[in-house]
């Protein structure tokens, strides 16, 4: 009997595999080991691989397409409405063998190894950020339980603390100097990583065709542009920018009923910070990368 379809369970040691025939009659399932993943889908004649896009999934899908699979990854909420029966991981691997044949399901697209060195180094500017703005509102909070009000933002953290220490009659105890001074250290660390981070952006800014095709558009620097390359690739995944817009959460909710429309905020779905970031000029971002001079360009 041939396999044509096959439900991959992902986990972090133990993974859960339902094989399916052309009626998409179940035929065998099977529990592996981390290690007996890759050996046992080289066993096995090309046919449909369905995962779900979890962590792992854009690694574990670039080596299932090394060996001849086509692999497609669905978005977890698209799969629970076919889950049967008590959650384990043999249900779940049959939801997602059964939700990748539905008519009309979307798929997430597979990110390449520089997509996702891209992704990692935004996402280790964007911690930094984080902890800097956490940081400086714990001082400011700090030393306005001591009468002194700082203004706030990063520049007027930065400005203010040397002064404070500075000042012998503002009424800080030589302790809490002491750690103060300590906190003001942390956050001169935490500008050194985000300008090094920065920096790693603007370079590969400079190298990426993508991204330098993606700054010719306005509002798009290098941090805006990368993120967009990073996350949509190529822009051949879409049909056209309002279904970017939809991946990212930039179109209505809708809650209609009885033939009435009711359009509500946006959605908020997809990745938080390039929508966070994201501006859509009249020239779309994704229509710029579908066009015949995008084709031209890149085959210089």
């Amino acid at each position: 009997m041939k396999i044509t379809t096959i439900g991959l369970d992902l986990a972090k040691s133990v993974f859960h595999v339902v094989c399916f025939d052309e009626k998409h009659k179940e035929v065998s399932k099977r529990m592996l080991r981390r290690s007996q993943v890759r050996e046992y889908f080289a066993q096995i004649e090309p046919c449909l691989v369905a995962m779900e896009a979890c962590a792992g999934a854009h690694y574990w899908g670039r080596e299932l397409e090394k060996l001849g699979h086509i692999v497609k990854l669905i978005p977890p909420q698209f799969v629970k409405p076919y889950v049967k029966g008590n959650k384990n991981d043999y249900n779940d691997a049959r939801a997602i063998a059964e939700a990748s044949t539905r008519p009309g399901m979307r798929f997430v697209g597979i990110k390449t190894v520089e997509q996702q060195d891209i992704q990692a180094l935004h996402r280790l500017r964007q911690q930094r950020v984080k902890e800097r703005t956490a940081l400086c509102n714990q001082l400011r909070a700090l030393v306005a339980e001591y009468g002194i009000v700082m203004n706030k933002g990063v520049a007027a953290v930065r400005r203010g603390i040397p002064l404070l220490l500075e000042d012998a009659e503002n009424g800080l105890s030589d302790m809490f100097r002491a750690w103060l001074s300590r906190g003001y250290e942390q956050l001169v660390e935490l500008e050194e990583h985000i300008d090094y981070y920065t920096r790693q952006v603007e370079a590969h800014s400079r190298q990426n065709a993508h991204v330098r095709h993606l700054q010719t558009l306005p509002g798009y620097g290098p941090i805006v542009a990368s993120v967009f390359a990073s996350v949509v690739g190529d822009g051949k995944a879409f049909k056209c920018g309002r279904d970017v817009s939809a991946s990212l959460g930039l179109v209505p909710r809708q809650h209609s009923s009885g033939g009435k429309e009711v359009l509500l905020g946006i959605s908020k779905r997809g990745d938080k910070y390039l929508r966070s970031l994201s501006y859509f000029p009249q020239l779309n971002p994704v229509k710029l990368l579908q066009t015949q001079h995008w084709q031209g360009f890149m085959s210089e």
